[in-house]
């Protein structure tokens, strides 16, 4: 005589998270209604619907709910953590290029100290992490990067960083280098911090690029990417002045020089790139590397990416084109949703075009195109099993939420940060109920409002405020 069968036993996780949509971005772009996702050792172990994974685990801790909408974690691909959160818009919006960056921003990053660039990282990584960023690539403008570090990891948000690296430009002495000097700070950050925080930050191969560069830089920075094996990040052409600098030096458009020195290669992560021309793009395109487009940075300092940017030519032909927030004087907003928006609406207006950058495509941009460019695309990005537990849930009982009837539309379209109510990196909560659960937050907002106010004094710019103060 057969025994019965004994019913299965549910088996213990860390944590189950419900939601009434799950957009997992996986490779069918399945979005799951009534789903959950199970976390286990602060990775995804299963996807499905909420009954299933319901009766399957036992979790130590359940979260979200029926009025939710789970994502996966967003990633900012261009991002400045210091010198502008604490500064956030006392740069005038109305400064032409040229005096907005070598007067107002270094003047302002100058005047920084160790204490308040780790304030400045953590105040970064607070508004990120609030509004469903989990993951960043910094533009490599760190002057105190010990302090910085030992800040992010306290907060939980994963990302990649990088000092401040260049040798050509003189001033601010603070930032004066050698090439020899330049070329030993990336080594040395290279050697302490590669991964740190349980792999969570570590640093890249970073420049600042633009025409502050030498050859011999470029190519060391290539040559240390390719030992350490880590990406590597540079500024390039957001105005003309940077390919008409390269054609007056060289006799060679940007990434013409760059190609022939060797430096081109999948794991280049180059921000704005709006001065491009074909061959430019060709050349690009060709390594599928990744451009990060700052839209919000564009619109700001009047770069005229929808007269004269590329980006749907880029993606035609093989370049990984992902979003970036930039920093608080050029973007004032670290809020990946807002700029996801304007990715999806500007060349529909610039081209008058509606297919162009649909909702879908630019969530694809913010999610697994981010994961890409910075080397994690088998690790986070998607909602999938064996990737990292980096997600996000979104609260629907919300105006902009309601009524919910096509998701991608109102993630992209209607929503912003604001919605977010809970994150987890690596499986932790580290936002819960809109509020950071690693650090005081009502300290930081007091620190870094003391912090900024006396760090314009130092820099001794103007308060160029065109309204009177009574």
């Amino acid at each position: 005589m057969n025994e019965p069968t004994r019913p299965r036993q549910p088996i213990e996780i860390d944590v189950l998270v419900d939601a009434w949509y799950v957009v997992t971005m996986n490779e069918t772009r399945d979005i799951i209604r009534n789903g959950s996702v199970a976390v286990d050792d602060g990775r995804i172990v299963d996807v499905g619907t909420t009954a299933d994974l319901g009766a399957r685990y036992a979790p130590r801790r359940r979260l979200g709910g029926e009025r939710f909408v789970l994502t996966p974690g967003m990633v900012n691909t261009h991002i400045h953590i210091t010198g502008e959160p604490l500064t956030r818009g006392y740069v005038p919006d109305d400064t032409p290029f040229e005096e907005n960056v070598f007067v107002w921003l270094t003047g302002l990053y100058a005047a920084h100290d160790a204490a308040d660039e780790r304030c400045s990282a953590v105040l970064a990584a607070t508004e990120m992490l609030r509004t469903g960023t989990t993951s960043f690539l910094e533009a490599g403008t760190i002057r105190f990067l010990d302090e910085v570090i030992d800040g992010l990891a306290e907060t939980g948000i994963r990302g990649r960083v990088g000092a401040w690296v260049w040798d050509l430009p003189p001033q601010p002495d603070a930032y004066r280098s050698t090439t020899d000097q330049a070329i030993e700070r990336l080594r040395s950050q290279l050697d302490t911090h590669r991964s740190v925080a349980d792999g969570r930050l570590g640093a890249w191969a970073t420049v600042v690029g633009h025409t502050t560069c030498s050859d011999p830089l470029w190519t060391a920075a290539r040559e240390l990417a390719d030992e350490f094996d880590v990406g590597m990040s540079f500024h390039m052409s957001p105005a003309r002045v940077d390919p008409d600098g390269f054609l007056a030096e060289f006799g060679q458009r940007p990434m013409v020089h760059l190609e022939e020195l060797g430096v081109l290669r999948q794991d280049c992560a180059i921000t704005h790139c709006v001065h491009v021309d074909d061959t430019e793009i060709d050349i690009m395109g060709a390594h599928g590397l990744t451009v990060a487009h700052c839209p919000t940075t564009a619109l700001k300092v009047s770069y005229g990416v929808t007269r004269t940017g590329k980006m749907p030519e880029m993606v035609q032909r093989g370049v990984n084109l992902t979003i970036g927030t930039d920093g608080n004087n050029a973007s004032n907003y670290s809020d990946m949703m807002r700029a996801t928006y304007l990715v999806a609406g500007l060349f529909k207006d610039g081209r008058a075009d509606p297919h162009m950058f649909p909702a879908e495509t630019a969530f694809e941009m913010a999610t697994i195109g981010g994961a890409k460019a910075i080397g994690l695309a088998d690790e986070i990005g998607s909602i999938e099993v064996a990737k990292r537990a980096d997600l996000v849930l979104h609260d629907t009982d919300r105006p902009e939420w309601r009524p919910l009837l096509n998701v991608m539309n109102q993630l992209v379209w209607s929503a912003d940060g604001r919605g977010v109510h809970t994150v987890l990196v690596d499986g932790r909560v580290v936002v819960e109920d809109g509020r950071v659960t690693t650090i005081d937050e009502d300290a930081l907002w007091a620190e870094a409002q003391r912090r900024g106010e006396r760090i314009v004094v130092r820099s001794g710019l103007p308060d160029r405020a065109k309204y009177p103060i009574l």
